[in-house]
């Protein structure tokens, strides 16, 4: 039997843990508040990403709108992982199908950050069935830009965590000491360390090899909102422009003087923009 690791979220990300047995040897850790429909969050790839890093500003407010339900990702954070296990973009699909199934959710919709907006789309292609709809800022799977070339040789040390955090926005006083001390005790709690360069090796070749079938989201019959900062660096606000051409029904929202972290530099609009949308779309 599959230990539980002896670890809590540091309070100042103020969400209680949760651990669900997801397959053999497989132990996800996620964030589980609220009530009614289902909310899956899926986070972005920097180093010492953790569900409560990516979304601890947005989870207690759109915890009003439907069961949120965030989680660290195989390779990611502290789930555990059944040895042998594989990374990629079909991976990061199927464990989050594990998720639902263990939580016994038919359907359900999907925020994803950078990474975590490519797998929900590639989700889509390959579960249309379970989904209700799609929430995405900045999504993954562009080409390489000077930033995500950057992003694909991480530095696991304070410093080189502090660099990342501050290509993700324009404000770079969000990036405290505190934030990045927790990121970086993150990365190195747990097994990311060893298994940091395997997981962006198969992230970087889906760039390659799986990149996101436009054909196929062009037939995409579910609800989608693009998010986007006017200033990512990371991922070109273009790539907004270019799902916008093939989604049939897409909304997108710009944020002027922002970058990649949507989702913490402009958390409150950012809060409304999702519950509003939502909301309309539940009506």
């Amino acid at each position: 039997m599959t230990t539980i690791p002896d670890y809590a979220t540091d309070e100042f990300f103020g969400l209680d843990d949760t651990w669900l047995e997801t397959a053999p040897g497989e132990i996800t850790h996620l964030h589980d508040l609220g009530t009614g429909d289902p909310i899956l969050f899926l986070h972005g790839s920097g180093t010492g990403v953790t569900a409560a890093a990516n979304w601890w500003l947005n989870l207690p407010s759109l915890a009003e709108h439907g069961r949120c339900i965030a989680i660290d990702s195989i390779g990611y954070g502290q789930t555990v992982v059944a040895p042998g296990t594989e990374y990629g973009i079909r991976a990061w699909v199927e464990h989050a199908v594990r998720v639902l199934d263990a939580l016994g959710i038919e359907k359900t919709w999907i925020v994803g950050n950078s990474l975590g907006g490519w797998v929900a789309f590639q989700f889509a292609i390959e579960h249309p069935e379970r989904l209700l709809g799609i929430v995405s800022m900045g999504t993954g799977g562009a080409k390489l830009t000077k930033a995500l070339a950057s992003h694909s040789n991480p530095q696991l040390t304070e410093e080189g965590i502090r660099r990342t955090l501050e290509t993700f926005v324009v404000d770079t006083s969000l990036v405290t000491d505190e934030l990045v001390s927790l990121r970086y005790r993150s990365a190195l709690n747990d097994t990311a360390s060893d298994r940091l360069a395997e997981v962006v090796a198969a992230r970087d070749r889906d760039r390659e090899a799986l990149p996101l079938d436009m054909e196929a989201l062009s037939r995409l019959d579910v609800p989608v909102l693009l998010i986007h900062g006017t200033q990512d660096v990371v991922i070109p606000v273009s790539r907004t422009w270019e799902l916008l051409q093939v989604l049939p029904h897409a909304d997108a929202h710009i944020f002027s003087q922002c970058g990649h972290w949507s989702q913490v530099e402009r958390a409150e609009e950012f809060n409304r923009l999702i519950g509003a949308w939502l909301a309309e779309r539940r009506a």
